[in-house]
């Protein structure tokens, strides 16, 4: 065996600082390229980018699958298996540069151009900018690694008595120890700097929505009838606070927008008169207040994507006919609306719908605050009556009038359906599956929606009985979701509790079962108690 050989020969004590090795190069590149990121913007942050991008190429099975199991956590979910994915390919490059190490470094480079090419393929891209952060932190890793894995290798024996010392022919370890002690603080000051520059470029958000003062509406919202929320234990609330309000969509990074820099733009096929709006100006118009029901199409039968809330914003079909937009049902040339947001997001909405007296809004508060950053500050859609795929746009900052045979937006393009009115949906809140309540009255109760064309009745059976209707709260608006309760006198034993609700044209809820994709869930709602 040659020396060469014997030099790149894999020592079994080396290992573990090898994989050392890689994880320091690793947690270096990225936190470099948080560094930069803060100094570019935080979405081209390798992490965000490349999440980002796996959320574009999803199927629609696949989101479903981790909205289902994750929750409102699966951002972070992704996020944590991109993190885990990254530490055991970093810990083999570690490894495998004992004795390939310029190959190993060239492998850290190769992991930014992944990251590169993620943050310039987001629709959201901001050009050759936005590669910068996964490139410098990728050139930072590969040095980090070359360097370390250096320490690693054997020292070449001593040639005279006097240069002779125990343990040169082992690798540096104090070499070693030195410089990856100086890695790990190098890096861990870049990230924190990062982030420090990062949340200083949301400041100006934070600050212009503590500024802002809602004005009162032109038009406020009625007063909620009494009795249209239950004293029923377990229901859930009429009205949903915005901080239990589901959230829903692609952004890892809740984009933080300045409203004093915000800009909305309304351009597009038959659009006469383009405009674009300040902040300023949507609050200087006149504002209606509505209690308004959204659901998203990624809502299982019985699931939790459904909230209540009282909007505040400006009636978009009054800002559509300023810019001389006609419906279609006037002779208007276009026939879709595609609202972009800050993000990239393209959200394709039926000019039909949103100009047909229905209370389609730019909204701009929600629950008698500025809309949250998570629900859409500074203004975002709200259209009762459609899911919020193709109408509830969030961080909005353009509206393009066009058609549906000219373009289809983002969930489109994945599978979804062009049009998608709400279905008609119940759901039973308690008693919760599984429960073991004791025999005697138990109040069975829940919720029913059809936005926009209110409920009408709901029925409750037990087991294979007979259908049983159940008291309705009273009703707010036909855009809002209602509450409804029934007592049963429960009898020992395992029971099925299944609910239906009727809308107010007359069409009773399907028991037909189908999935969210491509326009959302259908069937009846049941759960399974056992009665003590």
């Amino acid at each position: 065996m040659t020396e060469n050989e014997k030099e790149r020969r894999i020592r079994p004590g080396a290992v573990p600082p090898a994989a050392l090795s890689g994880v320091l190069a690793g947690f270096a590149a990225l936190a470099f390229a948080e560094l930069v990121a803060g100094l570019v913007r935080p979405q081209a942050g390798p992490v965000v980018a490349v999440g980002g991008a796996a959320i574009d190429r999803t199927p629609p099975a696949v989101k479903d699958w981790a909205i289902r199991h994750f929750g409102t956590d699966d951002k972070l979910v992704l996020q944590l298996g991109i993190l885990a994915v990254l530490t055991l390919f970093a810990l083999l490059l570690g490894i495998a540069a004992l004795r390939f190490r310029r190959t190993a470094a060239l492998g850290v480079l190769l992991f930014g151009v992944v990251g590169a090419a993620a943050a310039t393929s987001r629709p959201d891209s901001r050009g050759p900018a936005d590669a910068l952060p996964s490139v410098v932190g990728a050139v930072v890793g590969a040095v980090v690694l070359h360097v370390l894995a250096g320490r690693l290798a054997p020292r070449r024996p001593a040639t005279t008595e006097r240069e002779a010392a125990p343990g040169d022919a082992g690798w540096d370890r104090r070499g070693f120890v030195i410089t990856a002690t100086a890695a790990a603080l190098a890096s861990a000051g870049a990230g924190a700097l990062g982030r420090s520059l990062g949340g200083a470029a949301g400041r100006d958000a934070v600050a212009s929505r503590r500024a802002v003062m809602l004005p009162a509406p032109a038009s406020p919202a009625a007063a909620v009838p009494r009795g249209a929320g239950l004293r029923v234990p377990g229901i859930s609330p009429f009205t949903t606070p915005n901080d239990s309000f589901y959230r829903v969509d692609t952004a890892l990074v809740v984009p933080k927008v300045d409203a004093t820099s915000w800009r909305l733009r309304i351009h597009g096929k038959g659009v006469t008169r383009p405009s674009t709006l300040t902040y300023d100006d949507l609050l200087r118009r006149e504002l209606i207040e509505r209690d308004i029901t959204l659901t998203c199409v990624s809502n299982e039968v019985g699931g939790p994507y459904v909230g209540n809330a009282r909007w505040i914003g400006v009636r978009l079909a009054d800002l559509l006919a300023e810019c001389g937009v006609r419906p279609p049902s006037r002779g208007g040339p276009a026939d879709q609306l595609v609202a972009r947001s800050v993000d990239g997001m393209t959200i394709g909405s039926p000019v039909e719908d949103v100009m047909d007296g229905r209370d389609a809004l730019l909204a701009v508060g929600m629950n008698g605050e500025p809309l949250p950053f998570a629900h859409g500050f500074p203004v975002r859609m709200v259209v009762p009556g459609l899911y919020g795929f193709v109408s509830a746009c969030k961080w909005i900052e353009d509206i393009e009038l066009t058609t549906f045979d000219a373009y289809d937006p983002y969930w489109v393009k994945r599978g979804w359906a062009r049009r998608a009115p709400v279905k008609t949906q119940s759901r039973i809140d308690t008693p919760k599956p599984f429960a073991r309540p004791s025999s005697g009255t138990v109040m069975v109760a829940g919720v029913a929606w059809a936005q926009h064309r209110g409920i009408d009745r709901v029925e409750v059976r037990v087991d294979d009985g007979p259908w049983r209707e159940a008291r309705l709260a009273a009703e707010d608006s036909r855009d809002t979701w209602r509450q409804w309760s029934l007592p049963w006198e429960a009898t020992k034993g395992s029971h099925t509790l299944t609910v239906r609700a009727t809308d107010r044209t007359g069409r009773l809820q399907t028991d037909r079962r189908t999935r969210t994709v491509p326009d959302g869930a259908s069937g009846w709602h049941s759960v399974v108690v056992t009665v003590d």
